[in-house]
């Protein structure tokens, strides 16, 4: 049965020319004349039935319809040229994996090991772009995500599955000369102590100190002042120099602690309420990302055997 669907020219001079909203731009962009960029479109619009621009005194403008079709055409246009520069790469060998993530996990946790990766899967290229809510596989070009939340969160994505990595730990760290400024010695602090040091926030765990505090059962009245940061890796940054107490996942700030940056204020931690999850859609999984995955779950096996608390522990000896 023969597909409904334009051909690929026609499609790439309707995004061009409704990114620019001109079709004089689009021909210059596409190394066509203008009006063959014009004749492509009204061929698209006609195997549509759909007005997909209209004119202006200036141009053209997209239509109700055009606009939402372009937002649909120009992410796989982008999809389908990603992955043909994939094969052409890889000369029909490995391939690419598309993954959504956290951020701070991402630059922290993930790419600092995908030279591992590299290693053992020199044909598998990873492209990993900013997600930090849940979506819909369907509506994106995502081949996974990493993604940081709850239990009830994870069960609430539909159509996926999701597989545990990490939990997300928290322990007081701040600068070791910050520490001796004051007269503090490294992991040397109580709850008490702590309640009365300048707390830097996280905007995104507003309670995180809150519940850390009753955790130790300890009165902290300030437990919510503080500056706020959105990612954990500002709040590292900032407890790094010594602008106060940071509460951190151990596993985000591996380097930090190795050299000495960062060192435990309190050795009393918290589970946190949120770990980080693969998330995949509920089918099949494609080659390319049953090797991701079996790769990634070896090296959460790895940090599980090297936990990064006692490297923290180590470092406020």
């Amino acid at each position: 049965m023969r597909r409904k669907i334009p051909s690929t020219q026609a499609l790439a001079c309707f995004e061009a020319a409704a990114r620019h909203e001109s079709y004089t731009r689009a021909a210059q962009e596409l190394a066509l004349t203008q009006s063959a960029v014009s004749r492509q479109v009204t061929a698209l619009e006609d195997f549509l039935g759909v007005a997909l621009f209209r004119r202006t005194r200036h141009g053209v403008a997209l239509t109700p319809s055009g606009a939402n079709y372009w937002r649909q055409v120009s992410r796989r246009l982008q999809g389908l040229e990603r992955d043909t520069l994939d094969v052409m790469a890889h000369q029909g060998l490995g391939g690419g994996l598309v993954l959504a993530a956290v951020p701070t996990f991402a630059t922290r946790w993930l790419i600092p090991r995908l030279p591992d990766l590299a290693q053992r899967h020199p044909d598998l290229v990873v492209h990993i772009e900013t997600r930090t809510r849940p979506f819909l596989f369907a509506d994106t070009e995502f081949d996974a995500a990493l993604y940081a939340g709850t239990p009830e969160q994870v069960a609430n994505w539909p159509g996926v599955r999701a597989v545990h990595l990490l939990s997300e730990d928290v322990v007081p760290v701040c600068s070791p000369s910050w520490l001796r400024s004051r007269g503090l010695s490294p992991g040397g602090l109580t709850p008490q102590a702590l309640a009365g040091l300048p707390l830097l926030q996280q905007s995104t765990r507003p309670y995180g100190w809150r519940q850390w505090f009753d955790a130790q059962g300890t009165e902290a009245p300030r437990a919510m002042e503080g500056p706020r940061y959105e990612l954990f890796s500002m709040l590292a940054v900032a407890a790094s120099h010594g602008l106060g107490v940071a509460l951190m996942p151990p596993l985000l700030i591996e380097s930090e602690l190795a050299r000495g940056e960062l060192v435990l204020a309190c050795t009393a931690s918290l589970q946190g309420e949120r770990g980080y999850y693969l998330v995949t859609p509920a089918q099949d999984d494609p080659p390319v990302l049953t090797a991701f995955r079996d790769w990634l779950m070896g090296q959460v096996a790895q940090a599980g055997g090297a936990n990064p608390l006692q490297l923290a522990q180590g470092a406020a000896a």
